[in-house]
């Protein structure tokens, strides 16, 4: 490979360690389009509401988009020094195709490795045929509120899971989606490879430059290379963790 990597690949508690937000880039270390790809394919292992994957990763590599990306992300110099950006993209409207592939997985694959417990497939099956599609419905407004209004009294007198509404589900797909970012942040930090997740961006500009549709939501933004030591601004901080921990 074109980089210097460390000699070996990272724990997860050194790359947790080594990950840090680097807003300069040194140009001088090529990254490998082929090394980032791989990133982002194990990215798409990790965990996500009901398993519907309703992600897309944008990979930016062009030279010319590079600087359109950039210069929508402020020139910010995170996004201005950055060899490659990869942008994680929620994509709540592919609920239905992502419901009928697991369906047709369960279908194929599931229901013979558990062929002597039928109601497992069962259940399944009605999950991802009945109950997620009425969830995901909700994401029209109105049939968001009317879902609210009887996941309320319903809650009155039993156990109700609540986040049916439009805004519930929109912070669903985003989590999940962040799952995801981290997870590639991670792999990259793993290989002592650098990265900067951004929120500093014009949304629309960026959505026409990808050429998203109108339903795509942008999670973040992420800025990809090797560190310069000035592109780490000083030592990490956190909040005591006394602080953060709670023990019940």
């Amino acid at each position: 490979m074109a980089i210097e990597k460390d000699m070996k690949e990272k724990t997860v508690s050194a790359a947790l360690k080594h990950r840090r937000s680097v807003r300069v880039f040194d140009d001088t270390k090529p990254l490998e389009v082929e090394t980032v790809k791989e990133a982002i394919a194990q990215a798409t292992l990790a965990p996500n509401s009901s398993n519907l994957q309703l992600w897309e990763f944008y990979h930016v590599h062009n030279t010319e988009l590079l600087k359109e990306i950039a210069t929508a992300c402020f020139n910010q110099p995170a996004a201005k020094t950055a060899q490659q950006f990869v942008i994680p993209v929620v994509r709540l409207d592919l609920w239905r195709k992502r419901t009928q592939a697991n369906a047709a997985f369960i279908k194929n694959k599931l229901s013979e490795e558990v062929k002597n417990d039928p109601k497992k497939v069962k259940g399944a099956l009605h999950y991802y045929t009945s109950i997620l599609p009425k969830l995901y419905k909700g994401q029209d407004p109105l049939r968001g509120f009317v879902a609210k209004l009887m996941t309320y009294f319903r809650g009155l007198s039993k156990i109700t899971y609540r986040e049916v509404g439009a805004g519930d589900l929109r912070v669903v797909g985003h989590k999940s989606c962040a799952l995801a970012a981290q997870t590639f942040m991670l792999s990259m930090a793993a290989q002592g490879l650098d990265t900067c997740p951004m929120e500093g961006f014009d949304s629309q500009r960026v959505k026409k430059i990808l050429k998203l549709p109108a339903e795509a939501q942008i999670s973040m933004i992420i800025s990809c290379g090797i560190r310069k030591l000035e592109g780490v601004y000083g030592e990490r901080f956190r909040i005591p963790f006394e602080e953060v921990y709670r023990e019940v």
